[in-house]
């Protein structure tokens, strides 16, 4: 491997790399070839013991600082992140099989974008005068503490920055546990905001699978959890966090509808088809899976998205012409396959794909299927894989109620060149995330989230204030105090 993916150590504490070999080895696979690329140790409680001294020993003096010096270190960070983009993108490459084509684009980048837009928004991080006759009250924005990171295996560098920059420029300290499965891209987020001039202790990463999470999530000096993950994820983390009434922000997963009208512009809708679907080789929360597409313009919805699908190119995940890439890990893809068997099973007729790739790794040809019906299973369950459903529908009332028949709520699209309808379809979403003919942008300036069991609270924009900062009121009586007695 010429490349080099192997960590100076499995976790990065209080501005150094540290090492604890008494923990579970965790290997770290090349989903585009299955072989070994690293090895890393998970975190004995000596490990996440020091990490909680440190984070709690450094954010005191952190949030002391004004939010101009603070911000000011997260984008130097940011500038760091871009000058060193293409080192990030490969490794970022070796960790996850996604393309270099899509990671150079859309993942240190939008890490970058994180940490520059919350450290331009730390000095703006005030409170509020309220005057009350002679009287006045006044509120101060304050850090939570030391807050908990929990990411997924999907975004790892993204993720990694989305929770740590809005942590960092509030005044907190963070600790973040990466995904057991793509451990190496967070260290090196930890390494360059040390570089940019971070205090020790206010970011450190711990590896390890669900029992190093438990334990900083019920560790009562842990004042905030927010998790990347699934919805039942999301249960155990978010129950561990009410029993210590912790601050929580769940970012869980979806079963997305997107909905394409006949006035819709073929290609585009093809397009955000694409994007909702395959992109990371269907491996997003919030994908638009559930794809409801009116009668009108069905079939040749069906042809020109197979047509586009066969100019995919399906390869060497490092080659920056390889658009489409291997599935994270072999069980993912073998809880994928199961999911296009069960499709096949149930009726669903077989557009193209639904097989795996014969090459090494972990590779599954982006499938499709139409003629589904709402109760299939592949129609109600998240299956996080290149698998599109495929569902007719006749009239926008129709479509509005079965796209909202589900117990998900992360995203949803519509297609149409009709603007009143885009407009009341997606105020009529249950969803917290939408989209008018587009579908998945995720800019750092717009708040991301979902409703039902997609999620609680939101990440990025000034939403993201709110989760990692609380509000101090004060009451300043200017004249004398009188009491009944």
């Amino acid at each position: 491997m010429s490349y080099p993916t192997q960590p100076t150590a499995s976790h990065f504490i209080n501005g150094a790399y540290v090492e604890d070999t008494g923990g579970t080895p965790i290997e770290v696979m090349y989903p585009a070839t299955g072989a070994v690329i690293a090895s890393v140790h998970a975190a004995t409680p000596a490990i996440v013991e020091q990490a909680i001294t440190s984070a709690r020993a450094a954010q005191g003096a952190w949030s002391a600082l004004s939010g101009t010096d603070r911000g000011r270190i997260l984008r130097r960070a940011a500038d760091m992140m871009r000058e060193r983009n293409h080192d990030l993108s490969v490794l970022e490459t070796y960790d996850t099989g996604k393309p270099y084509q899509e990671t150079s684009v859309a993942d240190a980048t939008s890490g970058a974008d994180a940490l520059e837009y919350f450290g331009g928004l730390a000095a703006t991080l005030t409170g509020e005068h309220i005057q009350l006759g002679e009287d006045w009250a006044y509120t101060r924005r304050e850090a939570l503490g030391l807050c908990v990171g929990i990411g997924a295996w999907n975004y790892p560098t993204q993720i990694t920055c989305w929770k740590g920059a809005p942590a960092l420029a509030c005044g907190n300290a963070m600790i973040f546990k990466p995904s057991e499965t793509t451990p190496l891209c967070a260290l090196k987020v930890a390494e360059i905001l040390h570089e940019a001039g971070l205090p020790a202790g206010l970011y450190n990463v711990i590896q390890g699978m669900g029992e190093v999470g438990g334990a900083l999530v019920c560790d009562p000096r842990v004042d905030k959890v927010s998790l990347t993950g699934s919805v039942p994820t999301g249960r155990k983390v978010y129950a561990a966090a009410a029993a210590e009434i912790k601050h929580v922000t769940m970012e869980l997963g979806g079963k997305s509808p997107l909905l394409i009208f006949d006035d819709a512009d073929l290609d585009n809708a093809v397009s955000g088809a694409i994007l909702g679907n395959f992109y990371s080789s269907g491996q997003v929360c919030s994908n638009g899976t559930r794809v409801f597409v009116q009668k009108g313009i069905k079939e040749a919805f069906l042809a020109r998205l197979t047509e586009r699908l066969g100019q995919a190119v399906i390869g060497d995940p490092l080659d920056p012409a390889t658009s489409f890439g291997p599935m994270v890990s072999q069980r993912q893809m073998e809880i994928v396959h199961s999911y296009i068997a069960k499709g096949v099973e149930e009726g669903a007729r077989l557009v193209t794909g639904g097989a795996r790739v014969e090459r090494e790794g972990f590779f599954l040809q982006p499938t499709v299927f139409a003629d589904v019906s709402d109760d299939m299973t592949i129609a109600r369950e998240e299956i996080f894989g290149p698998v599109m459903a495929v569902l007719d529908f006749d009239t926008e009332e129709e479509a509005l109620a079965r796209a909202n028949a589900t117990e998900f709520g992360l995203s949803a699209g519509v297609f149409t060149c009709d603007l009143a309808r885009a407009h009341r379809v997606v105020a009529g979403f249950e969803a917290g995330t939408c989209f008018i003919n587009s579908y998945n942008d995720a800019p750092v300036e717009v708040p991301f989230g979902g409703s039902k069991l997609s999620g609680v609270g939101r990440e990025n924009a000034k939403a993201a204030i709110e989760h990692y900062s609380q509000l101090k009121s004060v009451y300043v009586r200017m004249g004398n105090m009188e009491a009944p007695y």
